[in-house]
């Protein structure tokens, strides 16, 4: 009998081990999945990198998996970025590059859709970015579900819309010191009836229009230039600086 409870005692040892190990790996994916709140990328990055400052990542579709909820994604060098799907709150800023492009030839450059259910007061920021849809692209930043949306320091240009709010967005936009040109359907287009946009030290140049408004509102002020644009036409307000 003891030589059968010590073949059971010698056989219930690597099984044990085995549990432990597997309980080790179970309690460590939490951290290995773990997003950091400033995450980078580079031209020279690659998106398998974690994408810290020493090991970024190539593009913002990379970086933003791996940035937390309400997280800042940097670029490092100047370089092309690709276009990006954003689903969640989180800023985009290319200031420490000179330049941080995106192309999107044929497509989308951003498209901003988060679901209120899951984001319900959430803010996205594009500050210092270059949008560029080459003469084909479709919308430079396209938004389809927002609560907050602040455009700054930006230039989008080649479109067919340069900023789209589409139905059902439900968003409040603040375009700012932005340069929306060369777009061949519409500088900025608002189809929204719950959404506003404000428009302040801007410039919509050589768009075929430079607003197309079928529902919510454009507000404007004194300082922005609106030159150049084929089809002459006007926001819902414009508000004067004193």
């Amino acid at each position: 009998m003891r030589t059968h409870l010590s073949r059971i005692h010698s056989r219930g040892v690597p099984l044990l081990a085995a549990s432990l190990v597997a309980l080790a790996g179970a309690m460590a994916a939490p951290s290995a999945l773990a997003q950091a709140t400033r995450t980078w990328v580079s031209g020279v990055g690659d998106d398998a990198n974690p994408c810290s400052r020493t090991a970024p990542c190539k593009t913002f579709a990379g970086a933003i998996s791996k940035t937390a909820t309400g997280g800042l994604i940097n670029s490092l060098d100047p370089g092309g970025f690709g276009a990006v799907t954003i689903t969640k709150p989180i800023s985009l800023d290319g200031a420490a590059s000179g330049t941080a492009g995106v192309l999107a030839a044929g497509t989308n450059a951003i498209i901003i859709n988060i679901d209120p259910a899951v984001h319900a007061n959430g803010t996205v920021v594009l500050r210092n970015l270059n949008v560029e849809g080459a003469g084909s692209g479709q919308s430079g930043v396209q938004v389809r579900r927002a609560s907050k949306v602040v455009i700054e320091h930006t230039q989008i240009q080649g479109f067919q819309t340069g900023v789209e709010v589409q139905s059902g967005a439900n968003a409040q936009l603040l375009v700012q010191r932005a340069d929306i040109v060369n777009n061949s359907t519409a500088g900025i287009s608002l189809s929204d009836a719950n959404s506003k946009l404000y428009l302040s030290d801007s410039s919509l140049f050589g768009n075929a229009t430079a607003f197309s408004i079928s529902a919510g509102n454009v507000t404007t002020y004194n300082n922005n230039r609106l030159e150049g644009n084929t089809s002459p036409s006007t926001p819902t307000a414009t508000l004067y600086e004193r």
